[in-house]
């Protein structure tokens, strides 16, 4: 067995029996689950467990396989256990309970009363797909939802473009401007449009599934088939999302398969009194840094549990893909926690976690079956080699894999380096690293570099002059320097992006300050979990400068199908000058990182051309200081005669970045 993964790098050879393991695994484990069904078949769970009308009669399955008794409890019994609400045991670990139409109402609380061997507890159904909190006793509920109208999807068979994703990374939660969680309505209404306009054709959603606790960002996930009620209904959920794809923009999921929450009540913590029915028995089963269960992809009930929650969510609610969160805490053993992945043999050791590994083939490939245009993401910090690797090459199937280590460069060139030591070669190396057989999703910050403890790259360039000198009354040398490098950092990552570009919400124009979620630490506060929208289009302030470039940055990319060529060619670097020059596509980027000197006529070598000036840093549109003329046309000249080497000549303005775009140009060689 021959992998193409391997041959594709021979630095893979000696660990190819690791590839073939996998794949030998993987095929073992169809032939388990796979028997009489396809795929997708098998990740069908959501059609068949938890509640439905079937002929005009409620039913309401689970599995749990170490229950003795199990009562439906609701609104619609007083909570009481009885005979009438009780479920039968039908075999294989499975309960069913049939009831007439008129027992249960639309809005209806439920939950299940769970027995076994020594215990007994309340919990939320597994399956549910709507589940709430009361705001006076904050317990969660399950909730019968069977609106009289059902949603009338608008944009039923939107497919995915195939230009490359350019990411907004968005929170319905905090994305509106008053002190409080927003909703799925407002987000639609208020945020949508921005995004459209912002250009970006992707919207990756976060803390979609019900979490019990807001401030885990949605990463502590507690029911996996229930969109979060703390935002809206199902159905305004829905319509978020069919909006979003009249507007020609596909929206993807964070979906947390990494872990899950710990409790009991409202999580599979201890669903049926036993801690091994969906996770690891042990200290395998217990995340020692987010404090949470994790998951046993060896049992094939698991699987189906797992692989119907995708199959539900791309079904029911029409998302475009999802952006798998911890995957590197999935593969290895240790979570990859302080480890330095610095060469080939730090990955194929007895380390990593084949049981994981065939979970992700098999999600990859039903993702791509059931919706072959749909995205799958892995956010991974190791760079495993395969990770982003077609499955029929031996890989593990995912489209991109976010490419992490960009934003902790960018974070450390500003902390560490003063503006003069920033090494412009070393800069076009970071963000243009990555294997050739993957594609990444590069970013210069995330929500990550936005939490509380940690600082945006505005925040780290202007520190407390944000809160002081963003007039444009006001002149601030601080807050020039810190508007320029912003705009060059952003426009850097994206013109050398691996495939896809990812911003977060609000980072665009520059958002003051850090997320930090209610917490008893901040005595619950909402102030810095939302986004102040209005400092970007106060004409009196500088915000709107870094919204515009962004904006034009953006739709240039997209216009110009930057990202779907990965060539880049380098041009040239020069660390003690601070230039750096590269052309993709027929765009030509040339920075110029030094903070204090102007190049008149700075000279490269170019083959015979012409360029015009299509975006710089410099306009006073942007917050610059329009020192460079972009009506004028730029041709290469020759050294010496005509047949000699072509040089193209510039002005490059400290602290600037400019756009070109070739011309037709007929050369007189």
């Amino acid at each position: 067995m021959k992998m193409k993964v391997v041959q594709d790098d021979p630095y893979l050879q000696p660990f190819e029996d690791s590839f073939i393991r996998w794949e030998t695994k993987l095929k073992a484990k169809e032939s388990e689950i796979l028997s009489n069904v396809n795929l997708i078949d098998f990740a069908s769970g959501h059609l068949y467990f938890g509640l439905f009308k079937e002929k005009k009669k409620w039913v309401i399955r689970d599995w749990a396989p170490n229950a003795t008794k199990i009562y439906l409890i609701g609104s619609f019994n007083n909570w009481q256990e009885s005979a009438d609400f009780e479920l039968h045991n039908i075999g294989n670990g499975c309960w069913e309970l049939y009831l007439a139409n008129h027992i249960l109402n639309h809005g209806d609380l439920y939950a299940f009363s769970v027995y076994w061997n020594g215990g007994n507890g309340k919990r939320i159904p597994a399956w549910a797909r709507r589940v709430v909190q009361d705001d006076n006793t904050l317990i969660f509920n399950a909730q019968v939802w069977d609106p009289m109208e059902k949603y009338n999807w608008i944009n039923p068979r939107f497919k995915r473009e195939t230009e490359a994703p350019i990411i907004y990374e968005a929170h319905v939660g905090m994305g509106g401007e008053e002190p409080r969680v927003h909703t799925y309505n407002e987000f639609r209404r208020d945020i949508l449009p921005r995004i459209k306009t912002g250009g970006y054709n992707t919207l990756q959603l976060m803390a979609i599934p019900e979490h019990p606790y807001y401030g885990s960002f949605g990463y502590h996930v507690s029911s996996f088939f229930a969109a979060s009620s703390r935002f809206g209904t199902p159905e305004e959920l829905k319509q978020l999302i069919d909006e979003a794809h009249g507007m020609g923009i596909s929206v993807v999921m964070d979906l947390v398969h990494s872990h899950a929450v710990k409790n009991v009540t409202e999580g599979l913590g201890s669903y049926d009194g036993t801690r091994y029915q969906f996770f690891h028995d042990g200290a395998r089963g217990e995340h020692p840094a987010w404090d949470s269960y994790c998951f046993n992809y060896n049992k094939n009930d698991v699987l189906h549990f797992l692989l119907s929650n995708i199959r539900f969510w791309l079904e029911e609610y029409k998302f475009d893909g999802f952006r798998f969160d911890g995957v590197t805490s999935m593969i290895y053993f240790d979570h990859g926690l302080g480890k330095a992945f610095t060469n080939y043999g730090d990955y194929f050791t007895p380390n990593i976690d084949d049981e994981a590994i065939v979970y992700f083939k098999l999600a990859n490939r039903l993702i791509h079956d059931y919706s072959p245009g749909a995205l799958s993401i892995a956010e991974d910090m190791s760079g495993l080699p395969g990770l982003a690797t077609p499955l029929i090459n031996g890989g593990l199937g995912f489209d991109y894999r976010m490419s992490m280590g960009v934003p902790d460069y960018w974070i450390k060139v500003i902390k560490e380096l003063p503006d003069e030591a920033w090494n412009v070669g070393q800069i076009f190396h970071e963000l243009t690293s990555h294997r050739a057989d993957e594609k990444v999703v590069s970013y210069a910050e995330s929500h990550d570099q936005a939490m509380v403890g940690d600082k945006t790259i505005i925040f780290r360039l202007l520190d407390k002059e944000m809160y002081f000198s963003m007039r444009k009354d006001q002149p601030n040398l601080a807050v020039d320097r810190g508007i320029a490098l912003h705009k060059m950092i952003r426009l850097a990552t994206l013109s050398c992006a691996g495939g896809a570009y990812l911003n977060f919400m609000g980072n665009e124009f520059g958002h003051p300050e850090w997320i930090d979620f209610p917490r008893e630490g901040n005595n619950w506060s909402y102030q810095h979990a939302r986004r102040i929208w209005s400092i970007s289009e106060n004409p009196e302030l500088r915000y709107h400068w870094l919204l515009d470039f962004d904006r034009d940055m953006i739709n240039l990319a997209k216009n110009e199908r930057l990202l779907e060529d990965p060539t880049i060619q380098w041009i040239t670097d020069n660390p003690s000058d601070q230039v750096l020059v590269f052309a993709r596509k027929d765009l030509l980027f040339i920075f110029n990182f030094n903070p204090s000197t102007s190049f008149e006529g700075y000279g490269f070598q170019i083959q015979p051309s012409k360029y015009k000036i299509i975006l710089h840093t410099d306009a006073h549109a942007y917050g610059g200081f329009n020192r460079i003329d972009d009506r004028m046309t730029y041709y290469s000249m020759p050294e010496a005669g005509l047949g000699s080497t072509h040089y193209l000549k510039v002005y490059l303005p400290s602290r600037t970045a400019i756009v070109m775009k070739k011309q037709p140009f007929k050369s007189v060689r």
